[in-house]
């Protein structure tokens, strides 16, 4: 299992699904058709060798190809957000071919004759520009799968905006009633996108929300092994694909009955979707079926778009934290245009939230500092007798009123806001590729030169040295040991959670030496009054 996720990793061009259709290949239908609960039966039409055209679409911010096969959405870049390895360029998320990574938007019709994403669509031409003060454009594509059921695909791009809305307007010009049902679907390979490290695995795979079973993820293993735990049917809810920083959601409208599938293509391909219900076209008549798609950042203000969306900015189990702490950043940045200086302002304001937890900490610390000389020689009295040490110990700390554990719970207490914190800078892709000064251009990324990693760790030696040494000499190794540790550790995390340690070491060093100081003080006029 190693060796072929390695394999995956190093050639991950091998193992693309090869039924997803390349410039000059045509998947087979029934490899990747949705199959519905009580849907209408699916016609497995004999694949025909037809010519494919892209048609390209350009936004402000996307760039788009659209394939007149299907009408699938088979390349999509965001013009606002940069590649992940390379910031010149802009990312791609959908994108289909033989060796690239594997990530397209379909959407077909369920019945007898009707065209799916394996048909043939005509285009009115080839090149789609929004420009001027044009709001939205529109790629209108026609079907003539059937002579007695026109088809016309509507794909239209707004300015500004992620969301893309895809309608079929039907009309039915036979002479029998036609019902016919609706599906959309994302279909992708299981591969990590370009740019994510193995140090600090992300989510990526299905998602789905409803109101009444809430937001749910499921890993593309799940649904490989049957055991995926998702809403099948109801009258809400959206689902999707996740990746780090970016999601791909179908968006049917509310009050809209609707199914949804998750389903294991052959190789390293999945595919989840909705399926719409069937509308009752008559003789003479015409309707329009229709969905919207959101293909973009997984950012703030996505519950606006539709209910339970903003959850994809995913903060972990400590959601409740990370949320106000975000905020509080997002102000900062607002104020100074710079998320690193946002992130010195938020340590700087939640160690003045935990001043007085902190100051009674160093106290007791600097009182265990101050008997020091008297464990040790409790120490040398009691030998190897470790009850008799133990004793002589707690009577110590009951005569000098010294708590020893009072230094260990501003940790305890700050850890809930450090693993908060390291999913905020982590999730938000308004961190993605923002400056801070010198040669950190990317606070969600690792320090290029681990200088803020080596300045974390000698900040923890400066620290450690301010706290009273452990009795025990196995504490006492792993006390020394501990800075390069997390030094090493933190060569591996964003940049912009370093900029946070490093500032609250300091902040407690200044913290920790004055109280110190002033504890001696004390101790010195107390002895001088006996």
């Amino acid at each position: 299992m190693v060796w072929d996720g390695w394999q995956r990793y190093q050639h991950p061009e091998r193992h693309i699904q090869q039924n997803v259709q390349t410039d000059k290949e045509l998947p087979k239908s029934k490899e990747i058709l949705p199959v519905g609960t009580g849907q209408a039966a699916i016609a497995q039409q004999p694949v025909r060798q037809i010519t494919e055209k892209t048609i390209h679409v350009r936004t402000d911010i996307f760039d788009a190809e659209i394939s007149t096969i299907g009408g699938d959405i088979s390349r999509l870049a965001l013009l606002n957000h940069p590649d992940g390895l390379d910031k010149n360029k802009s990312l791609v998320l959908f994108h289909r071919g033989s060796g690239t990574h594997n990530y397209v938007a379909q959407s077909g019709l369920l019945g007898v004759g009707l065209p799916n994403h394996n048909s043939q669509f005509i285009s009115e031409q080839d090149q789609y520009v929004l420009s001027g003060g044009a709001e939205q454009v529109q790629v209108r594509l026609s079907s003539e799968s059937s002579p007695a059921f026109k088809v016309t695909k509507v794909i239209t791009f707004h300015k500004g905006s992620y969301l893309i809305d895809v309608a079929y307007e039907l009309e039915n010009t036979g002479q029998q009633i036609i019902t016919a049902s609706s599906y959309f679907q994302l279909v992708r390979d299981s591969v990590a996108p370009i740019g994510s490290s193995r140090f600090l695995p992300t989510f990526t795979g299905v998602a789905a929300y409803t109101d009444k079973e809430k937001f749910k993820k499921v890993k593309f293993l799940d649904i490989e092994k049957g055991k995926a735990d998702y809403p099948k049917q109801s009258d809400d809810g959206w689902i999707g694909m996740l990746q780090h920083y970016f999601i791909a959601a179908w968006l049917p409208k509310e009050k809209t009955n609707r199914e949804y599938f998750m389903r294991k293509l052959e190789g390293d391909v999945y595919s989840a979707g909705i399926i719409l219900p069937e509308p009752v076209i008559n003789p003479g008549q015409k309707t329009v079926v229709s969905t919207t798609l959101y293909a973009g950042p997984a950012q703030t203000g996505l519950d606006n778009v539709a209910p339970g969306l903003g959850l994809t900015v995913d903060y972990g189990w400590l959601t409740i934290i990370a949320k106000p702490l975000f905020w509080v950043m997002t102000l900062f940045n607002d104020w100074t245009h710079n998320w690193g200086v946002a992130i010195i302002l938020l340590t700087v304001l939640i160690k003045l939230l935990f001043f007085p937890l902190s100051a009674a900490s160093y106290r007791s610390m600097a009182k265990m500092r101050l008997v020091a000389p008297k464990l040790e020689k409790i120490k040398q009295q009691c030998g190897s007798d470790r009850e008799q040490l133990n004793r002589a110990m707690m009577e110590l700390y009951k005569t000098e009123r010294i708590n020893p554990l009072g230094g260990c719970l501003p940790v305890v207490v700050q850890i809930p806001v450090f693993i908060a914190l390291y999913w905020s800078i982590l999730s938000s892709v308004e961190m993605r590729y923002a400056p801070f000064f010198g040669w950190i251009t990317d606070l969600s990324a690792a320090d290029p030169y681990y200088i803020l990693p080596l300045i974390m760790g000698t900040s923890m030696i400066i620290q450690a040295r301010l706290n009273p040494k452990p009795p025990d000499p196995i504490q006492a190794k792993v006390m020394q040991i501990m800075p390069i540790a997390f030094s090493v550790i933190f060569f591996f995390f964003p940049a912009g959670l370093v900029l946070y340690s490093i500032v609250n070491n300091m902040l407690s060093i200044g913290q920790q030496w004055y109280i110190t100081r002033v504890a001696e003080g004390e101790s010195k006029g107390v002895v001088a009054k006996r």
